[in-house]
C-alpha cells in the first residue's frame, strides 16, 4: 500500500512551492483558517444516480426535494460560510473541506451564492464510491492556497462502498502542505461493532501521510474530516494517535486540538442529549509545532467549533442542537445536523 500510494504521489510533491520575496524590514502576523463542514445532504434536485441512490432527493421522492428547498439551502449554506469570518481572517478560511455532497454541481451553486461570491472560492471534487451517492470535496480561496496536485484513495479494507479519501497538496502562501479530506464509515450497528471500518479509515491516512513524507519530509499534513468518532476513540486516538498535548506530537505524529473542547460539552453534533465532535481538524506535529525561532512558519494557533448562534436550534428538546434541514421527515429549512470546525494557524513575516 505505502509503496503504491508513494508512487501515486511522487509527481505531486515534484512540483517546488511559489515563493514571494519580500524587502526585509518590519515582521506582520499572518492568520490562515483551515475548516471543515458537513453540509448535510446537499443533493441537487436532478435524479440522475444511475443507481437510484438520490431518489429520496427529487421532487417526487420522500422529502420532496424541489428547488425551492434546493435553493433556500444553498442560500443558508451560504450564509453559514459566510460567517467563517474573522478579526485575523477577515475574508474567510484559505481551506474549507466539506461532505455530504451529492456531485461538483452543487458545489459550483454554493461558490456562486452572493454572500461569499466575492470570495472567488475554487473547488476540488471527485465522485467517490459510497453507497449513498455523496462524496467530499475542498473549497479554498485561490488568494491564499494555490492546488498544486490531487490523488483520491479508496478504502478497500471494509466490505462496502465508501466515500474516498481526497488528498490536496498545494502552497499555503509558500509553504507546501497536505489536505486530506475524508468521511468515515458510519456508526450503523453500533460503535463497537462499527469501530473497525473506522480504523480501518484511518490507517489510509496515516498510510497516505507517510507516502508524503517519504518523499517530502517537511511537508505538513493536515487530516480532517466527519469521522464518525470522538478525539478519544480508538480511530482517532490510538491508530491516528492524535494527541492532545501539542508537545507530545512527533513531528510525523498528530496533535489533535479538539480534545478539550470536547471535554468542555463543546460538539459538533448531538444524539440522546450528549454532545460527539466527529468533525475534526487533526495536525501533523511538524505543522503544529512549526514554529521557526522568528516565527516564520506557520504553527498552530487555536481551534474553534464554529456554533453560531443562528445555527442552531430554538424549539423544545432540540434547543442549542445544530438546526439541520429535517427533523423526523418535517422540513425546517436549516444548514446542517453538524456544527463546523476551524483551526488557525499563524506565521510571522517582513512586510515592506
Amino acid at each position: 500500500m505505502k509503496k503504491f500510494l508513494t508512487l501515486a504521489i511522487a509527481a505531486i510533491l515534484a512540483i517546488p512551492a511559489a515563493m514571494h520575496a519580500q524587502a526585509p524590514q518590519k515582521r506582520g502576523l499572518q492568520v490562515a483558517g483551515i475548516a471543515f463542514y458537513n453540509l448535510e445532504n446537499l443533493f441537487d434536485t436532478i435524479p440522475n444516480n444511475p443507481r437510484g441512490r438520490d431518489v429520496e432527493f427529487t421532487p417526487d421522492g420522500q422529502r420532496q426535494w424541489n428547488g425551492a428547498k434546493y435553493w433556500s439551502k444553498i442560500h443558508n449554506l451560504g450564509r453559514a460560510i459566510a460567517s467563517f469570518t474573522s478579526k485575523t481572517t477577515p475574508n474567510g478560511p484559505a481551506i474549507i473541506g466539506v461532505s455530504e455532497i451529492e456531485n461538483r454541481s452543487v458545489l459550483e451553486d454554493l461558490v456562486k451564492d452572493p454572500q461569499i461570491a466575492n470570495w472567488n472560492l475554487q473547488i476540488c471534487h471527485h465522485d467517490s464510491p459510497d453507497h449513498r451517492g455523496v462524496d467530499v470535496g475542498l473549497l479554498y480561496n485561490p488568494r491564499y492556497f494555490k492546488v498544486e496536485n490531487v490523488t483520491n484513495h479508496t478504502l478497500t479494507e471494509v466490505g462496502f462502498a465508501t466515500r474516498d479519501q481526497m488528498c490536496v497538496v498545494g502552497s499555503l502562501m509558500g509553504q507546501k502542505i497536505a489536505v486530506i479530506v475524508n468521511h468515515w464509515p458510519s456508526r450503523l450497528g453500533g460503535q463497537e461493532k462499527s469501530s473497525p471500518n473506522r480504523e480501518a479509515a484511518a490507517r489510509l491516512c496515516l498510510a497516505i501521510s507517510d507516502s508524503l513524507w517519504n518523499i517530502d519530509p517537511n511537508i505538513g499534513v493536515v487530516i480532517m474530516g466527519d469521522l464518525n468518532d470522538d478525539p478519544m476513540d480508538k480511530s482517532c486516538a490510538k491508530v491516528i494517535g492524535g494527541k492532545r498535548n501539542i508537545k507530545d506530537a512527533k513531528p510525523h505524529g498528530f496533535y489533535n486540538a479538539f480534545w478539550d473542547l470536547l471535554d468542555k460539552g463543546i460538539g459538533t453534533l448531538a444524539y440522546k442529549s450528549s454532545w460527539n465532535l466527529f468533525d475534526q481538524i487533526i495536525i501533523s506535529g511538524n505543522l503544529a509545532n512549526g514554529e521557526k525561532e522568528d516565527g516564520s512558519a506557520w504553527h498552530f494557533w487555536r481551534a474553534e467549533v464554529l456554533n453560531r448562534d443562528f445555527l442552531k436550534d430554538t424549539e423544545g428538546s432540540r434547543q442549542g442542537y445544530p438546526l439541520r434541514t429535517y427533523s423526523a421527515g418535517v422540513f425546517l429549512n436549516g444548514y446542517s445536523d453538524h456544527f463546523p470546525t476551524e483551526v488557525f494557524l499563524r506565521r510571522y513575516v517582513t512586510r515592506k
